[in-house]
């Protein structure tokens, strides 16, 4: 996925699930339902994509 080569928040949050012991297949999977959810919230709020914004919720779960 292409999104796992350019965004450091779908990255982490892939590797999140694998570490999780995810399959490959099933990770991919939860990551493009979460990019869905994330580009579906975009026209919806008004508000253009940004990295930091998408995947701030994950970042602090991470680190907490």
């Amino acid at each position: 996925s292409v999104a796992l080569r350019v965004s450091p928040g779908a990255r982490a949050y892939y590797d999140r699930q694998r570490a999780r012991g995810v399959g490959y297949n099933t990770a991919l999977r939860q990551l493009a339902n979460r990019l869905v959810g994330i580009l579906h919230g975009c026209p919806k709020t008004g508000t253009p994509y940004s990295e930091t914004t998408a995947w701030s919720h994950h970042a602090q779960s991470a680190t907490a």
